[in-house]
């Protein structure tokens, strides 16, 4: 059987041979145009007068559009129509396409965007949060507040209560490919587009509203992109309208592709955060209640910020059992980028914040964070008694929690407490290099929170050779989801995967389908290709069976052969004898998940299938002159249930882990008082380089099987290994702990500037960051 197997990605090869074909790799055809945004350079005013003369007249340019020019819906937003294409007579941040540039040449086209002579009645932006609630400039009418017992009553009458406020940056996506799409005109108006997307039905709806078609004339095809994580979810609509609306222009192929700069100028950042918690506990460190207040910066159009901010709030437990709780959480919206989904979706912000309240509880008693931690914990499914509550604060029932075993086997395999106990040595011997050490578990919930997109479709063909096209409605951008599903092709078949083939992503194939998002790809994918393939194999076995006047049962699959009694045939001879028998070998295949049942509003319900566990110990140690810092070791125990392929797993978990520190380390994004972004280049945004990885880097997948009926009780893996790096956080805030008796209260990302301000805070007694 090919699952569970370690083998190496479908496209390493290719990868490392740099043959891998990404969208600006596609050969274009003969007199291809090429698209440019001209963008506002201011964030908020109205266009008083455009001269583009400039512009048409440069060598080159074949067009230049305005929103006045669009011949049907401007508008590329993946949820309420508030965000046009092109500004339609005001702007909203800096870095909003005014008009776009259709020319011989990228070069062009950049050049003529530069060109273009746009005036505005400027008026004062609203930036930061504190500005958006003074004018109660948000999404929703109100606060969303979800609730679980009495948090205030349960604070008043706790033996200790404690407060803290907590400002967490977002995170530029920086993808190695940057956004890019290429369209081409067909026939009878039907459109091409090869877009670098994780959503090819969206982009299919948004390019279909845009050219005054139905969905089934466009076609839109995804072979890979160079990385995603949540970028591409609705940050790629604007480029794939923009040259579908040239293309039917001109009738001819239109390609855009964004420079790195003009990338991170135009699009949305994971969102910023800012947590107050207010918390009662008792001398042991159990929560007795909790009340957390999100403010969230949405950015300037709502994009996906409503789920992105719900989730936030449904992984405000993280792995703790809150028996009074309330959240509530503030929708801002600023003239800033419209911020957008990226890896965790708003999870890691809501997990962060309750690991600061268990780190400060730590804190206040002198306890261990690990054993307060485990304190708190949910029970575990063999502990938990009849009737006695495990919900969580929305009330779904913590059926699968692995962490209290997971938690013991990775505090001694990692040393944790000898090397505890040699930091707290060292940190008395030195008073510049102080060093830290920090646990964080992981408790995350798989599934869309928008329900009707838990579903998922497949197209499988076995041909007469015995070899099997593959086609499903998932993505690739990097992860390794087509690998994985080509693994279950061939386990349902019983053959070797180099009988598989699976090709692009295509609406044409596949329709209706989700963005790969929510750490569902290999869920919902794998099941759907295992219902096509069971299809065409029950086909064939029956065909077999009836030929050899045997049980259908007694029909084996297996070695590249089918065997039915004594008869033996190989998998290539079986399909030809079905298709002589006039069998059908093509089947589609659907699954939606199960159980799942939500009420955004009430807050209340069963959001998630199951949830995916980690746990992570990290330590640093911090220079108190300057701030600088170093990750030194990290140790990882992560649960994937029956691992589809462990290598491909363990990698997810590395980069997870990697990019979850960088978050909450080095990754700061700057706007001026003009909301311009100075963060928009690796020279001036600090994503992790490979020296920034712990020097010693341990990680192992728990020997676990997912209680739930997953395909091959697997777990997903895209997304719960971010929220590892909060450890790393963590621990930064122990090393600057070690300067004195006050908490640090370090907010994030605790670049080394922040390192520096916590350990002067610390040694002038803390203000919590209240």
């Amino acid at each position: 059987m090919s699952v569970s197997k370690p083998l190496p990605h479908d496209a390493a090869r290719l990868h490392v041979t740099g043959t891998a074909r990404y969208v600006d790799d596609i050969p274009t055809p003969r007199d291809t145009l090429h698209l440019a945004f001209g963008l506002s350079p201011i964030a908020k005013g109205n266009i008083t007068a455009m001269d583009l003369e400039a512009v048409r007249t440069l060598p080159g340019v074949v067009a230049v559009l305005t929103a006045e020019d669009l011949p049907f819906t401007n508008d590329v937003s993946p949820s309420i129509h508030d965000e046009p294409l092109l500004a339609d007579g005001t702007v909203h941040y800096v870095g909003q396409p005014v008009f776009l540039v259709v020319a011989r040449s990228h070069l062009i086209a950049r050049k003529g965007a530069t060109l273009g002579k746009v005036t505005y009645d400027e008026q004062t932006p609203i930036l930061s949060m504190d500005e958006a609630l003074a004018v109660d400039s948000r999404f929703e009418d109100g606060p969303r507040i979800y609730e679980k017992g009495d948090a205030e009553a349960a604070i008043a009458a706790a033996p200790r209560v404690i407060e803290g406020l907590f400002e967490i940056g977002g995170q530029e996506h920086f993808y190695l490919e940057g956004q890019a799409a290429m369209a081409l005109p067909n026939e009878g108006g039907d459109m091409l587009v090869h877009s670098s997307t994780q959503h090819p039905t969206e982009i299919q709806h948004k390019v279909a509203e845009a050219i005054g078609m139905p969905m089934h004339a466009v076609r839109v095809e995804t072979r890979r992109m160079g990385g995603g994580f949540g970028g591409k979810e609705s940050q790629g609509n604007a480029l794939a309208v923009s040259c579908a609306v040239a293309a039917r222009l001109t009738g001819r192929a239109c390609k855009m592709r964004y420079d790195r700069d003009d990338d991170m100028v135009v699009t949305g950042k994971r969102h910023e955060f800012r947590i107050g918690y207010r918390v009662g506990f008792d001398d042991t460190g159990r929560i007795q209640g909790v009340s957390f207040l999100h403010h969230t910066r949405c950015g300037w159009a709502q994009d996906l910020s409503l789920p992105v901010a719900d989730r936030a709030m449904l992984h405000s437990d993280n792995a703790y059992l809150l028996p009074n709780c309330r959240i509530e959480s503030h929708r801002l919206k600023t003239n800033t980028q419209s911020a957008t989904a990226y890896r965790g979706f708003g999870g890691p912000q809501g997990m962060i914040g309750v690991e600061r309240v268990l780190d400060h509880i730590a804190h206040d008693l002198g306890l261990d964070p690990v054993e307060v931690r485990m304190r708190n914990y949910y029970a575990a499914p063999e502990d938990m008694a009849e009737g006695v509550d495990n919900t969580t604060p929305y009330g779904m029932q913590v059926e699968d929690f692995e962490l209290h075993g997971m938690t013991q086997a990775l505090l001694e395999s990692s040393d944790y407490a000898a090397r505890k106990a040699a930091i707290d040595v060292w940190n008395a011997q030195n008073a510049v290099i102080k060093k830290g050490i920090a646990f964080a578990p992981v408790k995350f919930g798989i599934s869309f929170t928008l329900t009707h997109l838990n579903q998922a479709g497949a197209l499988v063909h076995v041909y007469q050779d015995g070899s099997v096209h593959l086609n499903h409605g998932g993505t690739e951008m990097g992860q390794g989801l087509f690998q994985k599903v080509a693994q279950v092709a061939a386990s349902r078949f019983g053959i070797g995967l180099d009988a598989i083939k699976i090709t692009a992503t295509d609406t044409a194939k596949v329709p209706n389908t989700s963005a790969t998002a929510a750490s569902s790809g290999s869920d919902l994918n794998g099941m759907a290709v295992q219902a096509a393939c069971d299809t065409i194999r029950d086909r064939m076995a029956a065909f077999l069976a009836e030929r050899h006047q045997a049980d259908v049962t007694s029909v084996r699959f297996g070695g590249g052969h089918v065997e039915v009694g004594e008869a033996r045939y190989t998998i290539a001879e079986a399909a030809a004898l079905a298709y002589q028998g006039r069998i059908s070998l093509s089947a589609t295949g659907f699954y939606k998940t199960p159980k799942i049942e939500w009420d955004r509003i009430k807050g209340q319900g069963r959001p998630f299938f199951y949830f995916a566990y980690g746990a992570s110990i990290t330590e640093v140690a911090i220079d108190t002159l300057t701030g600088e810092n170093r990750i030194l070791r990290a140790d990882i125990l992560h649960d994937a249930g029956e691992s589809l392929n462990p290598a491909l797993d363990v990698g997810q978990v590395e980069g997870g882990y990697v990019q979850g520190a960088g978050w909450l380390t080095t990754e700061e994004l700057v706007w001026d008082d003009k909301g311009r972004l100075r963060t928009h280049a690796p020279s001036t945004y600090k994503i992790p380089a490979c020296s920034d990885r712990p020097d010693v880097f341990n990680v192992a997948l728990w020997a676990g099987s997912n209680r739930e009926e997953t395909i091959y009780r697997s777990k997903a893996v895209g997304e719960p290994p971010f929220m590892l790096g909060i450890s790393a956080y963590l621990a930064l805030n122990n090393a600057v702990g070690a300067c004195g008796d006050a908490y640090p209260a370090l907010n994030a990302p605790a670049t080394a500037e922040e390192v520096w301000r916590g350990v002067r805070r610390v040694h002038a007694g803390g203000d919590n960051g209240v």
